[in-house]
């Protein structure tokens, strides 16, 4: 019986697969099985290492794929990790050391850049605002899945993710409020890359953004709540301002991109929920 499942969402991105895999796979022993669900990409991928297999779930979503790698393993401990993410050199031990301090555990997720200095805006932003995993967990009661540890138990309590919302808020808030408890650990460390432009950073916002419509009421109290989040965007942007123009790690220029970047995304939010709640 295997001691640990890790389930590898993944849809066209072969090469920060093959990325995420060559950091994990020196890491891997014999009992602890890793499922990479391929959700129907045009061109499969391949991995010839002898603890990692890949299946291919048609349903679309990342929620459809990761119960699927669930389904397809039997240990009792679940280990999500997201393709595009490289795991820390001891994210397995950190794992299987840290997995029994609550129902769910949560890491940190650090962020990278995957071209040359200077940042882009939309780099910069996400270097100052991507991934808070511990403030996710602390204040806002979910871990991303990206980099989070649970058990079959929990997962078989209250059922598999959710397609067509947040499914890391939805199910995480579910687990907690069965009874289960949510941790944060920073000894379990994955990276994630920073969105390189303008259009890959509204693709991302634009998604988020639906899906926490989707876990909004249909009601009138629910749709005037959501034109009073999308009025306070704009007021949002000045607050968070501070946090950009003290960042240590942002050169001036890099400052200047990413206080545009923050400006023009929240008043561009704010459109789309202002649409959501009138249709």
């Amino acid at each position: 019986m295997p001691n640990a499942a890790i389930v590898i969402p993944h849809y066209c991105d072969h090469e920060r697969l093959a990325r995420c895999l060559e950091a994990l796979a020196p890491q891997l022993e014999e009992r602890v099985e890793v499922v990479v669900v391929d959700n129907a990409s045009p061109e499969t991928p391949v991995c010839n290492h002898p603890n990692i297999r890949i299946v291919v779930e048609t349903k679309k979503g990342a929620a459809n794929t990761r119960n699927r790698g669930v389904s397809e393993t039997t240990a009792e401990r679940i280990f999500f990790l997201d393709c595009d993410c490289i795991p820390a050199p001891n994210w397995l031990e950190a794992a299987l050391t840290v997995a029994e301090r609550a129902d769910l555990v949560g890491g940190t997720l650090t962020v990278f850049d995957e071209t040359p200095p200077p940042r882009t805006g939309a780099e910069a932003f996400e270097t100052v605002f991507a991934f808070n995993n511990r403030r996710y967990i602390e204040r806002k009661g979910f871990s991303v899945t990206a980099n989070l540890l649970t058990t079959r138990r929990v997962f078989e309590a209250i059922g598999g993710f959710r397609h067509g919302m947040s499914e890391d808020l939805d199910w995480c808030r579910r687990a907690t409020e069965a009874g289960f408890a949510l941790a944060h650990d920073d000894n379990l460390r994955v990276a994630h890359p920073t969105r390189q432009d303008w259009p890959e950073l509204m693709r991302k916002w634009r998604r988020l953004t639906d899906e926490a419509w989707g876990l909004k009421g249909r009601s009138g109290g629910a749709r005037a709540k959501w034109v009073l989040q999308a009025l306070a965007m704009p007021a949002s942007a000045l607050a968070h301002l501070p946090k950009v123009l003290t960042h240590p790690n942002l050169s001036a220029s890099e400052k200047r991109a990413a206080a545009l970047t923050l400006l023009r995304l929240r008043l561009v939010r704010m459109g789309w929920m202002l649409r959501q709640a009138v249709v």
